[in-house]
Formats: structure tokens, sequence, C-alpha cells
């Protein structure tokens, strides 16, 4: 995992890599909450951390409700929620798991424990869960994106795009979405369409920093770094977008063992 040299620049989720003909590390990240209304979209640093003291703050409590009642729906999302926003992703897992055994047919359960499951690297596995937390006649763009993401950690990014563009019939010009289906058309080394995707999230107003990490990403990769440093730095405070362009020139000069670049970049993948 990578130093963080930005809190305005990163999400602070690890990386994972991905196979390929580069190998890509994706960051997958995004706000802290369980149900499925909530799979989607991404906040910026200072929500996520105030969310994290939250959950940090509520952790014990949560965590008793879940042993003294087991069966209490609403106690196990909370307590899956405060332990993914706390790094503790295994232990999320298991207690969510716990719940959709004995819950199977909960959506909210489901669209949590697949949320879980994505944050600790089982992708498809994650896919697969999520698959039953909505249905093809009440599809979900939130659960929509997340599986797409999913898709692209599989090196499924043909299909995972098709996701993401079944979300966006839902919901067009949705940034967090658009993100992802930028990232998915870099991952498959479709610069121009990359950039011109991402392009479109960045001009959304609700887009987030993540938005702009991604964009930067995708034209350094094109070569054109003076264009790329001026997007990572845009109108940031001084400090925050010096260490900023230094994290993209980290990024863009990463090789692995065949030296190749390899970029990192940052799924909106919350939940």
């Amino acid at each position: 995992m990578l130093t963080r040299p930005s809190k305005s620049f990163r999400s602070n989720r690890p990386f994972a890599s991905v196979a390929g003909s580069a190998i890509l590390a994706l960051a997958l990240c995004g706000c802290q909450t369980t149900a499925p209304s909530d799979i989607t979209g991404s906040l910026g640093d200072t929500t996520e951390k105030s969310q994290i003291a939250t959950s940090r703050n509520d952790l014990d409590r949560y965590r008793e409700r879940f042993r003294a009642n087991p069966d209490d729906v609403d106690a196990a999302l909370q307590y899956g929620k405060a332990l993914r926003v706390t790094g503790q992703r295994s232990q999320a897992v298991a207690v969510l798991e716990q719940a959709t055994i004995a819950h199977p047919g909960n959506k909210a359960l489901l669209a949590g424990y697949g949320r879980a499951l994505a944050d600790n690297g089982n992708s498809q596995a994650a896919f697969d869960v999520l698959s039953r937390a909505h249905s093809p006649d009440n599809p979900d763009w939130r659960i929509l994106s997340v599986q797409g993401t999913a898709l692209d950690k599989l090196g499924k990014h043909e299909e995972a795009r098709n996701y993401y563009n079944t979300a966006l019939k839902i919901v067009p010009d949705e940034p967090s979405v658009l993100s992802n289906l930028g990232l998915s058309y870099m991952l498959a080394r479709d610069l121009p369409n990359a950039e011109q995707t991402l392009r479109r999230a960045y001009g959304n107003p609700r887009a987030d920093v993540r938005v702009r990490q991604n964009l930067a990403l995708v034209v350094g990769l094109q070569g054109r770094f003076a264009e790329a440093e001026n997007i990572a730095k845009g109108d940031l405070p001084a400090e925050e977008a010096t260490a900023n362009v230094a994290y993209l020139r980290e990024m863009l000069s990463r090789k692995d063992p065949r030296g190749k670049t390899v970029p990192v970049a940052a799924l909106n993948r919350p939940d």
C-alpha cells in the first residue's frame, strides 16, 4: 500500500492487483453505509474522516447490540458498517455473512454483505451476492455500479461497462458511475474514451475529488504531463496541490517487472 501524500487527493482504502496487460492497482473506495440505497456515490475526505470517527465511536455500541441479538438486522448492518469503515474488512464479512445466513432474503443485508466482500477483495463472491440484492425488474443503479467495479477487478472490462451503462440509463450523468466507466476504459487501454468519459464526470458539480484524480491520471498516461498536473492541482491550497502532483508523478512512474507503467486508480465504489 502506498504512503498517502495528500488527504484530499486519495482515498484511504487499500490497493489490490488486477491481472491484465499491465498490473493495475484499484482502490475500491466510497462512503460508509450499508443499505442498498446507499451503495453508490462517494464522499470527500473530510466527510469520510468524520464517518470513520463516528464509526469508531459507535463500534463498541453496535458490537454489544449485535452480540446481544444476532438476529437484529439493523444491528448487523450497523456493526458491519462500523467494521468496514474502520478497516476491519474480514470481520465485517464474517458478521454480515452470519446475518445473511439467518435472513437469506433480506436485500439490505445482501447489499451490505456484497459490499463487505468487495472491500475484502472477494470480487467474484461480491458480484454473485450483489446479484441477489436486486432484480432485473427492479434494478438498483448503485448496486449495478458496485457490480461493475467487481467485474473490472476480475478483468472483465467489457462486461463491467455494460453494468455501468445500465446504471447510467437509470441515473444519467451520475459522476461516480461515469468515473468508474472512464476507469474501465482505461483498464482496457482505451485512453481517449476514458478521458472523454472522465471529463464528462468532472464537469458535474457533484463530482468528488477522486474524479479529479482519475482524470489527471488518464491525461498523464497519454503523455500530457503538464495538463495532468494542472488538473491535479486545480484550485487546491498550495500544500495539497504540491502533494497531489507528487503523487500523480509517482503513479505515472510506477513500473511492473516487464517495465510497463503501472497506473493506480480509484474506483468510486462506495456502499
